[in-house]
């Protein structure tokens, strides 16, 4: 039996799914004409309060829209040193926006708001032109942390004194609102734009969402479009998309659950040098300088178990939907098991 934790990307489409995605009415999206992703879009962007969504084929292009839609050439965002915009979207900021990064150190890869505050440049010409922030919920690098509503709302109110935009990349945003219990409505209220991913926790086999205003979205879209995002008949994939916000949000409980388990254990294993406290779906641990993450990895690849490495020695495991109380169960005897 072959358990893959590497992360909650490799789940393949439920029958239920599949039969929505096969029943799909489609059209060509790129003349705004497939019935299936309209709806999608109407649906994700209702479901936090916004006007209107775009529908593409990943996270790392909603979020590197949304950058090049609220910034100009030669500006600066703020971000935490974590962020996915930063770390793993292929140096997307500089190359697709001529905009630079700052980085924040935040706690486990959140930051507040008189960090943003205090890393606003001031209005001079030799400093770039501090016109974004961007904040990740949950935080992925930082091991499925998530912002509480109060830190939200505070970040919101230094961002509208500063005339700076706010971008959310939700990746796995419904992750921290399944555990926070705030509602999608009080988290779009906070930001101008939000990426929403179909493909992680929920389970979807490909698609991100991006919400904002209908000019925002506008703009969007011809971004897009510049960027090699035009799609036609998609709608079976937005099939998809719709079924798991249907259906796979409030199962997110049993990822994250499953998760803690998975903590529980290692903190009993004489191998496990430090645990990041788990919050959600994502469990990040360290190894002690004798064991190298690449071997641990091999070596767990060689008992059916796969997991990415996350650093020299640091392992990340991802529960998801097609991990279950049996593959938590042979997970727990190889962990258990395992020898240099």
């Amino acid at each position: 039996m072959l358990i893959d934790l590497r992360s909650d990307t490799v789940t393949r489409p439920t029958l239920t799914m599949l039969e929505a995605m096969f029943s799909a009415k489609v059209g060509d999206d790129v003349f705004n004409e497939d019935p299936t992703v309209l709806l999608l879009e109407q649906k994700s962007a209702a479901l936090f309060g916004k006007e209107a969504g775009l529908f593409c084929p990943s996270g790392t292009m909603t979020n590197q829209i949304a950058i090049k839609c609220h910034t100009q050439p030669g500006d600066e965002l703020l971000c935490d040193i974590n962020s996915h915009i930063y770390n793993y979207e292929g140096g997307g900021i500089a190359s697709n926006s001529g905009v630079q990064s700052k980085l924040i150190h935040g706690d486990r890869g959140r930051l507040n708001a008189l960090q943003i505050k205090e890393n606003i440049n001031g209005d001079f010409d030799w400093l770039a032109k501090t016109s974004l922030v961007c904040l990740e919920n949950t935080v992925n690098k930082a091991g499925g942390s998530y912002y509480d509503l109060n830190t939200l709302q505070e970040i919101k109110q230094v961002c509208q004194q500063h005339h700076l935009s706010l971008h959310l990349d939700g990746a796995r945003i419904f992750n921290a609102l399944v555990e926070t219990n705030d509602s999608t409505p009080e988290i779009g209220n906070q930001f101008d734009s939000i990426s929403i991913c179909l493909s992680k926790g929920l389970g979807a086999p490909v698609g991100s969402v991006l919400l904002g205003t209908s000019a925002f979205i506008k703009k969007a879209r011809r971004v897009r479009k510049v960027f090699g995002g035009g799609m036609r008949q998609v709608g079976y994939l937005a099939a998809a998309g719709i079924y798991a916000l249907d259906n796979h949000i409030q199962r997110l409980r049993e990822d994250h659950q499953r998760a803690k388990a998975i903590e529980n254990i290692l903190l009993t294993l004489p191998y496990v040098k430090n645990v990041i406290p788990v919050d959600t779906n994502i469990v990040i641990f360290e190894l002690p300088q004798t064991i190298l993450a690449v071997d641990f990895a091999l070596k767990l690849k060689e008992q059916q178990l796969l997991v990415s490495v996350f650093g020299k020695h640091t392992i990340r495991l991802v529960t998801h939907l097609d991990f279950t109380d049996d593959h938590l169960e042979a997970c727990e005897g190889i962990l258990k098991n395992y020898s240099k």
